[in-house]
């Protein structure tokens, strides 16, 4: 994948789980890291998902969903089933009951991958797709690859029990972007031993890790983002809730492809804000972008 110099679009990769999220009524492709890179391309980014699939139908169908919504793609495929996730709906908020032993379980490293992070402007990744060894070995060995000015996004996106302190720890110290909920840092405050007001918490990780943001939502009540200088706090849009799922993702694609694009912390943030909460009212994570809605 080549960066066009005349568009200069920026280059953004999600590594990691590519899965559908199977509904009651209905199946959508998902996966935290691919979602952030389809919310980056409807916002202008040239973005590209490595992940795994199976050699059956859904892997096939996912990978033409990926192409139909103009992702680029390096998925490879291996000998286990395309990955999905069972999704539950409560007044639109989502609980997922997560398959184990999935392609993307057995992401494989491969010299065009390497290629492609070595171009990236920002990547993503998580801690769910490296809960298996093969996996967290290749998103490890890609992120090596980065260049030293890229956003490399970790949005910790803790799932079930799908993550330990040493896990967290290596990825931070791969990241310069980090990005959790009010939930997740109230699990980490003991797990790092960690007290006081939670802006002394998020700069506590920004120091310790050397970050260059620091994103913490509070879902249906604000959301705060922290640099060395300065930091930026809004309200959640009130809004009628389709489902949530995808909405921090699309937040996260918002705000990079926005900093990425010369933004302000403050004009990124309030960017996000504007596109999580129209994606909150559409169902699954990839709903197609409004006219409206001005990049």
């Amino acid at each position: 994948m080549s960066q066009d110099k005349e568009t200069k679009k920026p280059v953004v990769v999600g590594i990691g789980e590519l899965l559908w999220d199977v509904f009651p009524d209905r199946k959508k492709a998902g996966g935290a890291p691919i979602n952030f890179v389809y919310h980056a391309t409807q916002m202008g980014a040239e973005g590209c998902a490595i992940s795994a699939v199976g050699n059956d139908v859904f892997g096939t169908e996912i990978i033409m969903e990926l192409e139909k919504n103009r992702i680029g793609n390096y998925i490879e495929k291996v000998e286990h089933p395309t990955g999905s996730v069972l999704v539950e709906l409560d007044n639109g908020s989502p609980t997922y009951t997560i398959i184990e032993g999935v392609a993307w379980d057995y992401l494989p490293l491969t010299q065009q991958a390497i290629e492609l992070v070595k171009q990236a402007d920002a990547i993503c990744f998580g801690t769910l797709a490296q809960r298996s060894p093969v996996a967290h070995e290749t998103i490890t060995a890609l992120l090596g690859y980065a260049k030293e000015e890229a956003l490399r996004f970790f949005d910790i996106n803790i799932r079930q029990h799908y993550y330990s302190k040493e896990l967290i720890e290596a990825s931070l110290k791969k990241a310069n972007v980090f990005k959790l909920n009010d939930e997740e840092l109230l699990l980490l405050r003991p797990m790092f031993g960690l007290e006081g007001s939670d802006e002394e918490v998020c700069r506590w990780f920004m120091r310790e890790y050397g970050l260059r943001y620091l994103i913490l939502t509070g879902g249906s009540r604000f959301s705060t983002i922290y640099s060395p200088e300065e930091s930026s706090t809004l309200a959640t849009p009130k809004v009628t809730v389709a489902d949530t799922v995808g909405a921090g993702d699309s937040f996260s694609g918002a705000f990079v492809y926005s900093i990425l694009t010369g933004r302000s912390l403050r004009e990124a943030h309030q960017k996000a804000v504007e596109i999580a909460a129209f994606v909150c009212t559409q169902q699954g994570a990839w709903p197609a972008y409004e006219l409206t809605i001005d990049n």
